[in-house]
């Protein structure tokens, strides 16, 4: 079963251009390294050449990723969004209601997370909590920590 990854017009974008960044440049790169390594003599005991291929083998899977990421990416229609429940591409102002403090995150796709923008994906555990409620609705999260409850303050975009 594909997994279906839901991104903005610019997430999808950045992905195509990291994509075609390292096809271009990196997987050059990562050849010219191995080719290197590899005339400096016996591959057997060449710690160097070993290292190249394992950069480029990882290259490879970068590329493999973000290729099924891009195959099975679905651009949210930013103008079908609306603040009556909680969705993707919502900012929501919550409280958690053990310490009283307040946050607000924008929830977004897995390949567009970032927690130092407080880009929260919807897949992790408070943005699965957060779907579907309304403002002044508690959350129940679940965490494996326990159960950590939020309510929504605001929704917004």
């Amino acid at each position: 079963m594909t997994k279906i990854h839901y991104v903005t017009a610019e997430g999808l974008e950045k992905l195509k251009e990291e994509l075609n960044r390292l096809s271009s440049v990196e997987r050059e790169a990562a050849a010219r390294a191995i080719a290197e390594a590899r005339d400096k003599g016996d591959l057997s005991e060449n710690a160097e050449y070993d290292a190249a291929k394992e950069a480029q083998a990882l290259l490879e899977l970068r590329i493999e990723k973000l290729q099924a990421t891009i195959a099975n990416a679905r651009v949210v229609d930013e103008s079908r969004l609306n603040t009556n429940i909680v969705q993707i591409m919502n900012k929501v102002k919550i409280r958690n209601m053990s310490n009283g403090s307040v946050m607000e995150i924008l929830l977004v796709g897995e390949s567009e997370a970032n927690l130092e923008e407080k880009k929260l994906a919807v897949s992790s555990p408070i943005g699965k909590g957060l779907l579907g409620k309304k403002k002044g609705e508690i959350a129940q999260v679940v965490t494996p920590s326990g159960i950590i409850e939020f309510e929504i303050l605001d929704i917004s975009f």
